[in-house]
């Protein structure tokens, strides 16, 4: 489990900084105080503001949102209620969808719901809420994501220790340390966030609270806390996606050591719907968080937060479904038993 601690260590060390920079600054903070608007509700923009084509948004979002509720759920189902995927491959993919269920779940339905109610409003309590959980599932899948990788890397490179080196007990502590990885950014950076002083216009420029947006409304200078954030999300990132490279590195290199032609594409087949999903996810986070604040315009951080908030949980269990011979035969198996009955 040496992956594990190289993934959690620095992010842990990188918070505890951010909070020493959060108590030398909350004198200043609270100076400020008195700037504050007399309501504490927030506006959200939004994605829906567009007259033009906002029931169309608001038609496709709803499709998106449905399918993602019912392909992850049965990829869950599918991982529990067939033997063929008691392994600890689905189980943690299990897991995964679980997750992209309830990420997408913190920021779609309060979107529908204001468009039907034509309200943008959300209140102090609702914008922490919705940026603890955002901030939480976003570092669970993030953790896990490039925790799955060793799981390849030792299905592949070791096989013959593959029920040793990845037991249910070994499943349940990968688990676990993306819990707490995401849990442990969620509840540092969400109070850290909502403690500063709102005098400006209380409209956030986003379809829901994320940190950048919400800073932007903060009367104290942010800068240095922000600096701090981004240096932390590089090594968040950078550190997981190593141990990604790293991963994948060996698998290469076993896959072309190989003198069958069919244990290569086997091989390469296990690890091809993973990939996908990690370049997806992680492609749109290295967008978001490490490309520099002023290479970065409002339209285009919600195209990218789209991308990874709302279709990449759908994506994730059809790249699953379509990709792997052994989920396919599941739902084969499941729907031909559904039949029967």
């Amino acid at each position: 489990m040496i992956h594990l601690y190289a993934v959690l260590f620095v992010p842990c060390q990188c918070h505890c900084f951010i909070w020493k920079i959060h108590n030398y600054s909350t004198t200043s903070w609270k100076l400020m105080e008195g700037h504050n608007t007399s309501s504490t509700d927030f506006i959200l923009q939004g994605l829906l503001d567009r007259d033009d084509i906002s029931g169309l948004l608001f038609s496709i979002i709803s499709a998106i949102f449905f399918i993602t509720l019912i392909a992850n759920g049965a990829m869950i189902l599918l991982t529990h209620v067939d033997a063929h995927l008691h392994t600890p491959m689905y189980f943690l993919l299990s897991h995964l969808s679980f997750i992209d269920m309830m990420y997408i779940s913190t920021t779609v339905p309060k979107m529908l719901v204001d468009y039907l109610l034509g309200q943008k409003t959300i209140s102090f309590v609702g914008c922490a809420a919705q940026h603890f959980l955002y901030i939480t599932l976003a570092g669970a899948e993030f953790f896990l994501l490039g925790l799955m990788a060793y799981d390849r890397y030792v299905a592949i490179c070791h096989p013959l220790r593959y029920p040793v080196l990845m037991s249910r007990r070994v499943c349940w502590a990968t688990i676990a340390g993306s819990w707490f990885g995401g849990s442990f950014d969620g509840f540092l950076l969400t109070p850290i966030t909502m403690s500063f002083s709102f005098c400006n216009s209380r409209e956030i420029n986003h379809f829901f609270c994320e940190a950048p947006a919400v800073l932007k409304l903060a009367c104290a200078d942010t800068a240095l806390y922000q600096a701090a954030m981004y240096v932390c999300c590089v090594l968040m990132l950078l550190i997981p996606f190593c141990v990604v490279t790293a991963s994948y590195a060996q698998i290469l290199t076993a896959v072309h050591r190989m003198s069958s032609l069919e244990g290569r594409k086997k091989a390469l087949a296990t690890c091809s719907s993973h990939m996908t999903v990690v370049t997806l996810f992680y492609g749109a986070a290295i967008y978001t968080y490490m490309l520099p604040r002023s290479y970065h315009q409002p339209a285009q951080d919600k195209v990218f937060s789209v991308f990874y908030t709302i279709l990449t949980p759908m994506l994730n269990p059809l790249i699953y479904s379509l990709r792997n011979k052994e989920v396919a035969g599941a739902l084969k198996r499941a729907l031909g038993k559904f039949k029967g009955t």
